[in-house]
């Protein structure tokens, strides 16, 4: 089953966004993902086998990042 999470970030310079990378792409459960640094709250979508958003936000926030679940 896929899921989708959404997150704001502070993810906003290329540098940044190749350091999330890393992170994001080291995650097993992670299917897809991409970081709208355009958009004013910085969205994290993520396409993710596992529905445990604690794990991406601690791994964000530990690298320095904000790292805040986007609720409707």
């Amino acid at each position: 089953m896929k899921h989708v999470l959404i997150f704001k970030t502070n993810v906003e310079s290329e540098e940044q966004l190749q350091q999330a990378a890393l992170l994001l792409d080291a995650n097993g459960s992670i299917l897809k993902w991409n970081i709208d640094r355009e958009d004013i709250d910085r969205v994290l979508r993520i396409e993710s086998t596992l529905a445990n958003m604690y794990d991406i936000m601690k791994v964000m926030v530990d690298a320095g990042f904000l790292c805040e679940e986007l609720t409707d």
